[in-house]
């Protein structure tokens, strides 16, 4: 059966009739086995009740065919006066369920081996089985399409806002939300929302990221869309559609449709399991997780994470309840003044440590430190500048001037990662603290240490790094001597600049792993913007400029040369280096093999892209031995 994978023969057969009629859909056809014909109640006979001894010829055919090419058959056949004619085989369409049951099936019948059942499924499929899917039988109303941005499909009232979605959701109402493009800030209605749907940004964007690590569909630039945030209107061509209208996304396909369209949910049956269980007995490389959040740690670990290979500590920060005070550390004009809002910081990042480290005890931890531009923090309407004027004590006016101050033309290449570790070394000590308090905490509760480690982003040369070191070696030193406690832990970096690739064997000198973030270093490598190329990329894959999007599917010539590069001289330096990947490209096939054939140690990808990475790693070990 194409569709489900159970070992039973599928098909129809029409007497009296010629191969067109059945597709023209002139004839309806009849079934080939009685049990499909009772099983759907109808009335005219199955083949196997009409010409008994024909099925039962054509049935030892099916069997010789299938043992022979070791597959599923797509086979067609004419009966002519009493005689069986065979017209030809091929191996058949199926769906990703159908497959990997099908593979797992034929495995423990013997006739193939478990390294071809590995080979037969294609990782990328499997987001069929992980993720909601739409009814294929339904009617839909499609308004326009976008990006594929992160799978599954989801129906919901629109909203336009974060907050409005989070109000709603409280409600109980399902919402998709809709926004020109997402930010950091927009994180409390992104949790709260079945979906995400943007005008802008691409297959890497904010949105796209954060809602595959989530597990919600999103359609990213749907460059059709024009939303009216004051009138609250979505209009798509000459439609128009407001707040509380129901739409359907499809991030599978990028469609986007009117009303509500049902849903099939996810199986994921005993044969996911045994696969999953033969991929890992051959796979090299080790299979991580970005994720920041204990409930994504969960998802994670249960799709079989080793660890966590990202941890974006910004996410964390907006928070309502710390926006506030995350704001009051920035706009501070002295380091006195950015204490005393790290201060009320401290207790809300160790426990968002603690609560992952007890998730993940046992198991490696990377810890990117603060990193996004300080312009995504800053407050915007008069009310926020009030909240935090008061905060801190200061005038409204003098918090203006300061958010003046710190206005950049271009933020991505600006005041962030380790430059904002370097300026106010403060913030990373009071990360650091928090990382090594948690950890201590949880080693004596549980038993089971995890393994922090520190990484410190967007470093481009050897000094940066020495002096980032520097601040976590200090808080470190002085956690283990409060809690008569030392932990193992690692400090490293992120490898996102062409510089640092180059000068790779320098900063080895200093970090004890490399972790290549390839969102960035695809960036900086490429002078194109993830969130901006949506607009033209689609065209220069068409026009063969670049084979693929370079966001989705690692640019191997340019950017992957400048990994080799980084992994050659980082290991001519420290021969034991570990090296991993953390950037999208983590949970994509072909990027995956480009890592077994690099030599990097593991790959690190969003929770619900962990089983496809898996099994993308087992194929790569696969085919590189």
């Amino acid at each position: 059966n194409p569709s489900t994978g159970e070992n039973l023969y599928y098909g129809e057969f029409l007497i009296n009739a010629q191969g067109e009629d059945v597709v023209a859909g002139i004839r309806t056809p009849q079934y080939l086995t009685r049990q499909a014909r009772e099983e759907a109640n109808a009335k005219p006979q199955s083949m196997e009740e009409a010409m008994p001894e024909t099925y039962a010829e054509l049935a030892r055919v099916f069997d010789i065919l299938e043992k022979h090419y070791r597959d599923m058959q797509d086979i067609e056949f004419t009966v002519e006066r009493g005689k069986l004619w065979m017209l030809q085989t091929r191996s058949g369409k199926r769906t990703a369920k159908a497959a990997l049951r099908i593979a797992v099936d034929m495995a423990n019948e013997g006739l193939i081996t478990e390294e071809e059942a590995i080979a037969r499924v294609d990782p990328m499929a499997l987001d069929q089985l992980l993720h909601p899917s739409l009814d294929p039988d339904a009617v839909r109303d499609v308004l326009t399409k976008g990006l594929p941005a992160s799978p599954g499909a989801a129906s919901g009232l629109i909203v336009f806002d974060a907050d409005t979605a989070e109000r709603r959701n409280e409600m109980g109402d399902s919402v998709i939300l809709v926004r020109i493009e997402t930010s950091p800030e927009d994180i409390h209605g992104m949790h709260a929302a079945r979906g995400i749907l943007t005008a802008r940004g691409g297959m890497t964007s904010h949105a796209a990221v954060v809602a595959r690590g989530m597990g919600r569909p999103c359609v990213s630039g749907a460059g059709s869309l024009s939303i009216d945030n004051k009138e609250r209107v979505l209009r798509i061509g000459k439609r128009e559609l407001r707040e509380g209208d129901t739409i359907t996304i499809d991030g599978t396909t990028g469609e986007v449709m009117m009303g509500s369209v049902p849903t099939v949910q996810p199986e994921l049956v005993g044969d996911f399991g045994v696969l999953m269980g033969w991929a890992d007995k051959v796979r090299r490389l080790k299979v991580r997780t970005n994720a920041e959040t204990p409930e994504d740690c969960r998802v994670a670990r249960d799709f079989g994470a080793e660890g966590i290979g990202l941890c974006r500590t910004e996410h964390m920060f907006f928070e309502a309840s710390r926006i506030t005070n995350v704001r009051q550390m920035i706009l501070a004009e002295d380091e006195a003044g950015r204490r005393a809002a790290l201060e009320k910081l401290l207790p809300e990042q160790r426990a968002d440590f603690h609560s992952i480290f007890e998730v993940m005890a046992g198991l490696p931890v990377t810890i990117r430190l603060l990193d996004p531009p300080l312009h995504e923090f800053l407050p915007h309407s008069e009310s926020e500048f009030a909240e935090v004027a008061q905060a801190a004590g200061v005038g409204v006016e003098v918090l203006k001037r300061r958010a003046n101050e710190l206005h950049e033309f271009n933020p991505m290449l600006g005041h962030r990662g380790c430059r904002l570790g370097v300026t106010y070394p403060e913030i990373y000590e009071m990360q650091a603290r928090a990382i090594f308090e948690a950890a201590c905490d949880v080693a004596a509760e549980s038993g089971a240490a995890p393994i922090p480690e520190v990484m410190i982003p967007l470093v481009a040369t050897r000094r940066e790094l020495e002096l980032m070191k520097k601040v976590v070696d200090v808080a470190a030193e002085m956690v283990f001597a409060e809690k008569g406690r030392r932990i193992e832990y690692l400090v490293g970096t992120m490898i996102e600049l062409p510089r640092a690739a180059l000068m790779a064997d320098e900063i080895a000198e200093v970090g004890e792993f490399f972790s290549f973030g390839t969102n960035d270093l695809t960036q900086t490598t490429l002078g194109v913007s993830r969130d901006d190329a949506g607009r033209f990329l689609t065209q220069y894959v068409d026009k063969g400029i670049f084979a693929r999007d370079p966001f989705v599917s690692l640019d191997i010539e340019g950017v992957g040369q400048l990994i080799e590069i980084a992994v050659q001289k980082g290991r001519k330096t420290r021969p034991d280096i570990k090296l991993g990947i953390c950037g999208e490209h983590g949970g994509d096939p072909a990027s995956i093999a480009f890592c077994e054939t690099t030599g990097l140690d593991y790959v690190s990808a969003s929770p619900y892209r962990v089983p496809i990475a898996r099994l993308a790693a087992a194929q790569a070990a696969l085919k590189k031995a």
